[in-house]
């Protein structure tokens, strides 16, 4: 059989060019996120088939890569059912192990708790641009915040990442899983149908006023109930004042709580935000992980034409776990679609440090060669990049090429001359 050079569909090689910007990436995030206050946590790339199949994660749980049984735990023999071969699967998010974490260590840890956490998830999804079924997450998440105060921090954390990375014409989208609720019910819609609702409601977008109205109805909702449901969002403008405007026209639907939360988060961003970008209340945003309960928000860029970052609050997740609530908020960044804009965009990773390079004729001697590796320790400890090479035929080809990776300073170390040259 025939080995395969290719990586399988859907995952992919990382050449350095690419691995340069993701590194640096992965830096920004850390550093950024710890002036913050968020603390670095991991949790294994593999769970318990029962956590990922547990109604929390939507369409993402059709998209497990499950693990068979290993050893004599494996019997495909007296197998009736798919749960008697599987026990375990490869994470499609962070925010699931998060919760099985916190869970397992909230004795050991701070309250509350401002995890962030890098690692790969997987998902057995349909290549695209943009899209693979190998990805690196990036979240940030605080546990046991049950004010707002959570929302504004995830929010600033966030959009002051991508500030640095030098994104601009952003948009942070915010919404509220009880402002769907409260208007769902006010126009009479039952409350079984409300995710329902809501999945038809997501794809605004996409079909439009029209096409979101001829699917509410298709339901079977009246054409009084589905008119005044989007003549809503008609009326609804995207700032504080369309959270004011809901706040009365929804009434006894619509807590108080709810609309002055989402007021003070909006009204805090703007005014604490260290980089510039748009906040805007959107009501159609309505996030598609079952796991969300209040808060919900994502970032939208217009170079990309879609969403970057999302999150939002999951305030029962924990509890399914300990049978006790516990407040919990985050927000993840798609680190793949920021590292492919920036690579689209011709981003340079800012240098630090000079960059050196010693070339090496084949006929150097081991004095020259001793005496190089002495001259390369002093510029590693003096902070700068140093390569050492051996001296190919086409050199100039060489040196272009050596050039082009930003090394500025090229020493050419010659057998009859090394003494010279060094």
């Amino acid at each position: 059989m025939a080995l395969k050079k290719k990586p399988v569909t859907g995952m992919k090689d990382m050449l350095p060019k690419e691995m340069e910007i993701r590194d640096y990436v992965i830096q920004m995030v850390k550093d950024t996120y710890k002036t913050y206050g968020f603390q670095s946590m991991e949790t294994p790339c593999v769970e318990h088939i029962e956590n990922l199949c547990s109604k929390q994660g939507g369409d993402n749980e059709k998209l497990i890569f499950k693990i068979l049984k290993r050893g004599e735990k494996l019997k495909i023999e007296t197998a009736k059912t798919e749960d008697d071969l599987v026990d375990g699967g490869l994470r499609y998010d962070l925010t699931v192990p998060l919760a099985r974490y916190y869970a397992n260590h909230a004795n050991e840890l701070p309250s509350p708790f401002k995890a962030m956490q890098i690692g790969n998830v997987w998902r057995a999804d349909r290549p695209q641009k943009g899209r693979f079924r190998q990805f690196m997450q990036c979240d940030i998440d605080i546990l046991g915040e049950p004010s707002n105060l959570a929302e504004i921090e995830l929010v600033l954390a966030t959009t002051a990442m991508l500030g640095k990375l030098n994104f601009k014409n952003f948009t942070v989208c915010i919404n509220d899983r009880n402002i769907l609720k409260a208007m769902a019910a006010y126009c009479g819609f039952k409350e079984e149908d409300y995710d329902e609702v809501f999945i038809i409601l997501d794809k605004m977008d996409k079909i439009g006023m029209e096409g979101v109205a001829a699917e509410l109805c298709e339901m079977g909702n009246s054409k009084e109930q589905v008119e005044t449901y989007l003549k809503l969002f008609e009326e609804t403008s995207p700032d504080v004042e369309g959270i004011r405007y809901l706040k009365e026209k929804l009434g006894d639907c619509l807590s108080d709580e709810t609309a002055n939360g989402l007021e003070l988060i909006i009204s805090s961003v703007e005014a604490a935000k260290d980089c510039e970008f748009r906040i805007c209340f959107d009501p159609t945003l309505v996030r598609g992980q079952s796991y969300y309960t209040g808060t919900i928000f994502e970032v939208r860029m217009d170079d990309f034409g879609g969403s970057v970052a999302g999150g939002g609050r999951y305030d029962k997740m924990i509890g399914k776990f300990t049978g006790q609530d516990t407040p919990a908020c985050g927000f993840s960044i798609g680190f793949e679609r920021i590292v492919m804009l920036l690579l689209e965009n011709g981003y340079e990773v800012p240098k630090k440090g000079s960059r050196k390079a010693y070339l090496l004729e084949k006929k150097l001697p081991k004095e020259g060669i001793l005496k190089v590796l002495e001259l390369a320790k002093e510029d590693r400890e003096a902070g700068c990049q140093v390569l050492i090479v051996n001296m190919k035929k086409n050199k100039k080809f060489q040196k272009e090429q050596l050039i082009e990776d930003g090394y500025e300073e090229i020493i050419d170390c010659y057998a009859d001359s090394w003494k010279e040259s060094l």
